[in-house]
């Protein structure tokens, strides 16, 4: 059975109903998560019985999620809907991370490896918007709005088609042009189901448009952050995969580093709320990976507040960046993020777009991966870290790769000579 209590205000801690339908607290305008009975599941399977390893899609978590697909009533709401288990590939020959002696995993999002499951648009935005379509379904929502940079609206129409759910998408002109064009092409296969407009330059003004335009008519927002923790709930399953026991063990164990592309920071919240669910589930103790927020220098939010020891971002103009994802001005759960990151001893810091052009050049040079823009600022961000004697030799270093970089061609085509 599913053991999803209720609602919890991250900043105000006030609970609401497990199935209300809200955005965000109205207490204090900040994001809420979905709240596990935690000491219920302890109880009732113990010795982490809601773990089926067998299973190759984020489902396989069970009774921690807030659905449960051994519970048939939301395996209904579940149907066919799957992401995630992606694996982590090992990184550790090459050049940066040999230089510095470190272990380098890259966990891949964006490509389906043999032996593991899949994210279905090529997206880490599958694991929350898989989250997103089963809740709708769940609570009986027929229309769902989202803003994106690109790739959490293509995710958005892939489940909601599946699940017969109408979909307004607002994206900036600027989305990469395979992105853009598969929802383009939803929008005119299915008419009646999928509507797509070119809203911009960011998510921002995106976001704006739809809460203005579509949200009167209906429309419940399903913007980043905007729901009631379902993207939160979707994201932690990377935080799970990140700690689940490597093949022949039993034990669950976190790296000594993360890095991460951060644009709303729904993954930060996410990683960070599954830790902590394994630590009162006794699986794992109290030490916390160093988080590493990388954005690009061109549009830096989360860097200057943390540079500025600010508690929140003040947003910001955005700029023009390969790596899309990160392009997003400012974000109503940033406060957290910083609290994360500081929590945890890391940092957020700003990589230059000459440098994520470098990586994408160099990693595929190294053994042709399709690594993400977002992905390659974060191998950028090796060096930088390094100098900054941020990370120390003998340590597990996990680079969270978001995406493929299929989706961003032609853009960066010159870039794999």
């Amino acid at each position: 059975m599913s053991y999803l209590k209720c609602l919890r205000g991250i900043g105000s801690g006030v609970e609401y109903p497990r199935d209300a339908i809200m955005n965000l607290d109205p207490i204090d305008g900040r994001p809420v998560e979905m709240i596990i009975d935690l000491e219920r599941l302890k109880a009732e399977q113990p010795n982490a019985a809601w773990y089926n390893p067998s299973v190759a899609s984020l489902w396989r978590f069970g009774g921690l999620l807030a659905l449960d697909l051994n519970d048939p009533v939301d395996a209904a709401h579940i149907g066919a809907l799957t992401a995630g288990h992606t694996p982590l590939l090992d990184y550790s020959a090459y050049p940066p991370a040999h230089n510095a002696r470190i272990e380098l995993q890259i966990k891949d999002e964006g490509k389906a490896h043999t032996g593991f499951g899949y994210n279905p648009t090529l997206s880490f935005k599958d694991r929350g918007m898989v989250m997103v379509v089963a809740n709708a379904r769940r609570l009986g929502l027929q229309r769902l709005a989202v803003p994106t940079q690109g790739n959490a609206g293509d995710s958005l129409v892939h489940f909601a088609l599946s699940a017969g759910i109408k979909v307004v998408v607002a994206m900036p002109d600027t989305t990469p042009m395979p992105i853009q064009g598969r929802v383009a092409a939803a929008a005119l296969r299915y008419p009646e189901q999928i509507t797509l407009t070119l809203q911009g330059p960011t998510i921002r003004e995106a976001g704006a448009y739809l809460k203005e335009h579509y949200v009167p008519q209906g429309y419940f927002s399903v913007a980043t952050f905007q729901e009631p923790g379902w993207r939160i709930e979707g994201k932690k399953t990377l935080g799970l995969e990140i700690a689940e026991p490597r093949p022949g063990t039993r034990t669950w164990q976190l790296p000594d580093v993360v890095i991460y592309p951060t644009g709303g920071g729904t993954g930060v919240l996410g990683m960070w709320k599954a830790w902590n669910e394994l630590e009162a589930l006794g699986l794992i103790d109290s030490h916390r990976p160093r988080l590493y927020c990388v954005q690009s220098d061109v549009t830096q939010p989360l860097v200057a507040a943390y540079q500025s020891n600010a508690r929140d971002t003040i947003p910001v103009t955005a700029g023009s960046t390969t790596a899309t994802g990160l392009n997003v001005p400012g974000g109503v759960g940033h406060a957290r993020v910083l609290e994360i990151v500081r929590q945890s001893g890391g940092a957020a810091i700003a990589v230059s777009e000459r440098d994520i052009a470098d990586q994408l050049t160099a990693t595929w040079n190294f053994r042709h991966d399709w690594l993400s823009p977002e992905g390659a600022a974060c191998l950028a961000a090796l060096p930088q870290l390094c100098d900054l004697k941020c990370l120390s030799p003998g340590e597990r270093v996990v680079v969270v790769n978001t995406g493929s970089l299929e989706k961003y061609l032609p853009d960066i085509r010159h870039l794999l000579g």
